[in-house]
């Protein structure tokens, strides 16, 4: 797989996931794991490359790093991470990603195949399964002779990198003015970590923030404002200011309900803020193509807060 061309269009709620695997070698077997990870997220698959020892590593699963057209790339063992114990292979291969606008590559046993199917078919994996895999899992795809797992990549990267912290870029000044607002955040992700991070930057900012896991949970929480707006006999922007949207997640993701939230008469005025690992350059069309308001990368947290209060402010204003 050469460098990744998006051919999805923005809103029709598909993804394309690269199955790869992991084959645990246990004391009288060998376990081979499914799991998956966006296309939007993959620059290339290559074989094992020569490494160089980095001094000093934080983490065990870290290897070592290599050079890939005059860039230096982390090689991270994936089985280690996961606290496996990764089989022997001839031929494993890496898998080199871009999100959060840092590249790393992860080892795995083998690739398998690219799978186009719909955020509806990602099942959101249950609090017992999440607990079991520390919170290690965003979406879950049965097939009908396996299941594949797809990773939180970003928890991964975090958890080897903790001092990324973001920091908020919002002043005192700006913080009193929002809280004296009383303005009202949803946010939806998937990434119980992200989900946790963001909303702790936009309630330290003063917004009220209600979260949600998913797209369709949040469309979901959407409508039954719409209706208490109703029978309480109040505008909407009582209970619902703006929303800030992860773009990957089970059952409906962020392009999609923001198609949804721009394509509903009652709510097509509510800003709609994309904050998601995958916005880049070459993907910020997607946002643009569904009427998204603004779009933050994941990796420029700080600035989200601020971003949300100007969206706000000027249409308060406006």
């Amino acid at each position: 797989m050469s460098e990744t061309k998006i051919l999805l269009e923005s809103g029709t709620n598909e993804l394309e996931i690269v199955e790869f695997f992991l084959e645990d070698e246990r004391p009288n077997s060998t376990y081979r794991g499914f799991y998956g990870i966006n296309v939007a997220k993959v620059l290339e698959i290559i074989q094992l490359p020569e490494l160089t020892e980095m001094p000093d590593v934080t983490h065990k699963s870290v290897l070592g790093a290599f050079n890939l057209r005059n860039e230096i790339i982390p090689l991270i063992d994936l089985a280690n991470w996961l606290g496996k114990n990764r089989a022997p292979s001839e031929a494993p291969k890496v898998i080199v990603t871009e999100f959060n606008r840092t590249k790393s590559a992860f080892l795995v046993s083998g690739v398998t195949r690219i799978h186009r199917i719909n955020w509806k078919e990602v099942e959101a994996p249950t609090n017992y399964v999440s607990s079991l895999t520390a919170n290690s899992i965003t979406g879950v795809v049965k097939f009908t002779d396996r299941i594949i797992f797809i990773l939180d990549m970003e928890k991964i990267c975090m958890e080897l990198n903790p001092d990324a912290a973001p920091a908020n870029d919002v002043t005192e000044d700006v913080k009193k003015q929002i809280s004296s607002e009383e303005y009202r955040v949803l946010l939806a992700d998937d990434s119980s970590m992200a989900r946790k991070m963001i909303a702790r930057i936009l309630s330290e900012s003063g917004f009220k923030v209600h979260t949600e896991e998913n797209g369709e949970l949040a469309w979901q929480y959407l409508q039954s404002i719409k209706i208490k707006a109703e029978n309480e006999r109040q505008p909407l922007t009582n209970y619902v200011n703006a929303v800030v949207s992860d773009i990957e997640m089970p059952a409906m993701d962020g392009h999609s309900l923001t198609r949804a939230i721009k394509e509903d008469p009652d709510f097509r005025e509510l800003p709609v803020i994309l904050c998601s690992s995958i916005i880049t350059e070459t993907l910020h069309h997607k946002g643009i193509a569904v009427g998204a308001d603004d779009q933050v990368s994941k990796a420029e947290l700080g600035e989200l807060a601020p971003r949300v209060y100007k969206l706000l402010k000027a249409d308060r204003e406006g």
